[in-house]
């Protein structure tokens, strides 16, 4: 499995071609879209029992001919879709033309996408959320006297953003307080999260914890073994692999430790960019500020299945090490829950910046 499919995309994202990592499975494509996908969600789905049902479910509709005659991929797709999602809801499961995935198997970017603008100015007063533009990174600055402010629409895995990350830590290191605004992110992977957090955390901290079944494991890679930032974790059940993702405090500057740090959200708060808003409220780093998050936990990747499809395969999920509990349908719930336009406001209230 590549690893940089591990969170994906959410599905608004998927629909969108959004910003955001999502890699492939590489198993050849079968000819037959239906049963290649059928095999796919029974061997390989993050609820193996779920799995099966939606298995069942392709099978016999596909025996019944309820397929044949669809010819265009679009349309199968979203048929597809639509079924497995009666059968039970996941946010991330999408079946799409593959004629809508770039290279490497992940949403082709639109055309005409921005280069990240690290340094590009700053909102000089509270603003409503807008709608997402084309650089990961939309603004990146002094918001207001010593509270730092940067907005990422994604969390794909490209170094240069993971850089400009790191260089708006760096620059911004005076603050007193910083605001994450996620309000419009669709997801991707941890590439900016690793490199933020570092600056934040005084001590090690245990972030979020990973759970994939051992033979999907075993059978397509294990998508963390190659992140400075993962390592294997005890207490999974039988059968179960374990991974938890960490943060370890950045020897070299150490005055952020005590910034006040508020996490913007809203409905469209998705996937990678909710797995942030767990690692905040697990660690109680940051404060969530906006409404509850979209509910798109199950992470995975790509895989073509023949007949001009792919489908997004959820094989894993992430949970809160306290409670061992995903945000699957639900969403996580912020700490101070304001409408999304009115967020950044009460973030720049609560650092002090406005009365």
């Amino acid at each position: 499995m590549d690893r940089r499919a591990f969170l994906g995309l959410s599905a608004a994202a998927v629909a969108a071609l959004g910003s955001g990592g999502a890699g492939a499975f590489e198993d050849a494509p079968r000819a037959d879209p239906t049963l290649a996908l059928a095999d796919l969600l029974e061997t390989g789905y993050v609820i193996p029992e779920i799995g099966k049902r939606y298995a069942a479910m392709l099978r016999q509709k596909a025996a019944a001919g309820a397929y044949k005659d669809i010819a265009d991929p679009a349309e199968l797709g979203q048929r597809l879709t639509a079924d497995l999602l009666a059968v039970s809801s996941d946010r991330h499961l999408r079946v799409v033309p593959a004629a809508m995935l770039g290279p490497n198997d992940g949403p082709k970017p639109p055309a005409g996408t921005a280069a990240p603008q690290p340094t590009a100015p700053a909102p000089r007063a509270p603003t409503g959320p807008q709608p997402p533009r084309r650089a990961v990174i939309e603004d990146a600055g002094w918001v207001a006297k010593d509270v730092a402010y940067i907005r990422f629409t994604g969390f794909p895995d490209d170094a240069d953003v993971a850089a400009a990350s790191d260089r708006f830590m760096r620059e911004h290191a005076t603050a007193k307080a910083v605001i994450i605004d996620c309000r419009y992110n669709g997801g991707g992977g941890v590439a900016q999260m690793n490199a933020i957090l570092p600056y934040l955390f005084a001590k090690p901290a245990v972030l979020v914890q990973m759970e994939m079944v051992e033979s999907i494991a075993k059978a397509r890679g294990n998508p963390f073994a190659e992140d400075a930032f993962m390592r294997p974790a005890s207490g999974a059940a039988p059968g179960i692999v374990r991974t938890e993702h960490y943060v370890v405090p950045k020897a070299d500057e150490t005055r952020l430790f005590g910034a006040k740090v508020f996490y913007l959200t809203s409905a469209r708060t998705a996937s990678a960019a909710e797995h942030l808003a767990l690692a905040f409220k697990h660690t109680g780093r940051a404060t969530l500020v906006g409404e509850t998050t979209a509910g798109a936990n199950h992470f995975g990747g790509f895989e073509r299945i023949g007949g001009g499809l792919a489908v997004f395969l959820p094989v894993g999920r992430t949970i809160d090490p306290a409670t061992g509990k995903d945000w699957e349908g639900t969403g996580i719930v912020p700490d101070v829950a304001v409408a999304p336009t009115l967020a950044l406001q009460e973030a720049l209230k609560r650092a002090g910046a406005i009365a």
